[in-house]
């Protein structure tokens, strides 16, 4: 495919819209035409990232000043919980990429008891696709709305979902450790994310009550056929990017870590993101950072019948925009590598 896809960024001032100018700027196909920011509006976004300058990229408009008559594509990155009805609003031609929450719970319900409020676009949710791409490909290649999965979400299932399916693992008895840098919290100003609340310490946070977690039991209970409950405890660390989780998990019977390590390897062998590395070698952020990868190992632990998993990915690309832009790619019937051939930033 060589045309190029005109693509509005909706939220373009906020990280993940930030990120996903970084990436399409080097995606042979991407022609962005529009930029909105209500705060910024009327502003070049270079303006609002320096990084930016020079880029030859509309100035930020408000959403109500973007002609969709022209948009094939939408990017919206607009912060949970205001997404449905700006998505229901737009016109029917136009393909979407959501990468808020507001639509990766396919149960409203459920949406609704974990964020507070009514889901405002139901019968949209009835076609939303849930994209982790390497597990979706078919649905996402022929979905008008892609709900982008979560960063702690897709650092989770990657290594998960393979061993859940194939009964490796006891799917009731899965803690997940993991910790984030600050960019996941978004680019708002909060007391808590200041430098000197973060700089030198590290915290958990939604204790038992974070809005991932059903999300990740949401794609669990679809692969072990059943519902899934899991442990789940998030950390913010005081790093710009990163994402490492640590995932501990009861071994089915008759299973070893050297077993999980070939599902593993098996299920991701073809895969150009996702990246198992050999035994004894542990992941980093620093080996991920700026790439849309995911790196994964498997270790026998030292209590009988148990394994540790570990996986790294940066938060705001395969977190984020990055899978996003992957997402784009299979919609369109492009390489899915395009505009992703990032090397990693080191150090």
């Amino acid at each position: 495919m060589n045309k190029r896809i005109n693509i509005a960024i909706i939220g373009a001032s906020g990280y993940t819209g930030a990120e996903l100018i970084r990436i399409l700027l080097n995606h042979p196909n991407a022609n962005l035409v529009a930029l909105t920011g209500d705060s910024q509006a009327g502003k070049p976004i270079g303006e609002v990232y320096p990084h930016l300058r020079h880029k030859n990229l509309p100035d930020l408009v408000t959403l109500e000043q973007v002609d969709f008559s022209g948009v094939e594509l939408v990017f919206c990155c607009l912060p949970h919980g205001t997404t449905q009805t700006v998505i229901a609003g737009l016109p029917q031609h136009v393909k979407i990429i959501d990468l808020s929450a507001d639509f990766r719970l396919a149960d409203v319900e459920t949406y609704a008891k974990w964020y507070g409020h009514a889901h405002q676009a139901v019968e949209l949710q009835k076609e939303a696709v849930y994209g982790l791409t390497e597990h979706a490909r078919a649905q996402v290649r022929n979905a008008r709305l892609v709900a982008n999965p979560g960063c702690y979400p897709t650092s989770a299932l990657l290594p998960l979902l393979p061993l859940v399916g194939a009964g490796a693992i006891d799917a009731s008895n899965i803690i997940i450790d993991a910790k984030s840098g600050v960019s996941g919290a978004g680019r708002s100003a909060k007391q808590a994310n200041l430098f000197t609340e973060i700089d030198g310490g590290m915290s958990a946070y939604g204790i038992a009550a974070h809005r991932h977690a059903p999300e990740i039991e949401q794609g669990l209970g679809i692969a072990a056929k059943s519902p899934v409950t899991v442990t789940f405890t998030p950390h913010l660390i005081p790093m710009n990017r990163g994402m490492l989780s640590t995932i501990y998990v009861q071994l089915a019977a008759g299973k070893t870590a050297a077993d999980l390590q070939s599902i593993l390897q098996k299920t991701y062998a073809d895969e150009p993101f996702v990246h198992v590395l050999t035994e004894g070698q542990s992941p980093s952020t620093h080996s991920v950072r700026g790439t849309n990868d995911c790196a994964i190992s498997v270790f026998q632990d030292r209590v009988a019948g148990r394994a540790i998993i570990v996986s790294a990915i940066d938060n705001l690309v395969k977190g984020a925009s990055g899978q996003a832009v992957q997402n784009m790619n299979v919609m369109y019937g492009l390489p899915e590598t395009e505009g992703l051939a990032l090397t990693a930033i080191f150090p």
